[in-house]
């Protein structure tokens, strides 16, 4: 199925459907982005989803095309319980894909971002897919990023120096323009 998301009409479609997914989701949720700057409705469906013990695995650049959006995103992971999920950083050249993974049923592909400006204001196009081998080999997609990539951790966040956790907090506040 093809959903389509746009500020002319049905504005936040793409974000229920992330959303209503993650809530439904038993075993695993994966997800790859290049920008990772979600709003309240997303960020809480992840976290219900990984205190009921789904596993979830977040794969993101660890520096992407735009400085102001790393800083922004390191400070927004701080909100997310990264002791109850795992966040991946792969190393350069900067992966552009987005793509979702759940429960090994369910897969999305397309161009939105994890952003508000994405969601919200962009026009997007996601292709959600119930077929057990495409799903299959999008999972195998995402364990060659995650087996590239380096864990971030609460403590790696916490453990940054004062002017960088300022200067991210600082670039967060823009999260709805970003």
């Amino acid at each position: 199925r093809v959903i389509s998301s746009g500020p002319d009409e049905d504005v936040g479609r793409i974000e229920m459907v992330l959303a209503a997914t993650i809530g439904e989701a038993r075993h695993n949720v994966r997800i790859v982005t290049p920008y990772f700057l979600p709003d309240e409705r997303l960020r809480s469906a992840i976290i219900l989803a990984a205190l009921r013990g789904v596993a979830i695995d977040l794969v993101i650049p660890q520096r992407s095309d735009h400085a102001l959006l790393d800083w922004a995103m390191r400070a927004h992971l701080s909100f997310f319980p990264l002791d109850r999920m795992r966040c991946h950083m792969t190393p350069e050249p900067f992966d552009h894909s987005k793509l979702m993974t759940v429960d090994g049923q369910w897969c999305a592909v397309g161009s939105p971002n994890w952003d508000v400006r994405s969601l919200r204001l962009n026009f997007e196009l996601l292709l959600e897919c119930y077929d057990e081998k495409t799903v299959e080999g999008l999972d195998r997609t995402i364990d060659g990023k995650i087996s590239q990539a380096k864990a971030l951790t609460a403590e790696d966040l916490a453990g940054r120096p004062l002017a960088a956790r300022l200067r991210d907090a600082s670039a967060r506040m823009l999260l709805p323009y970003l």
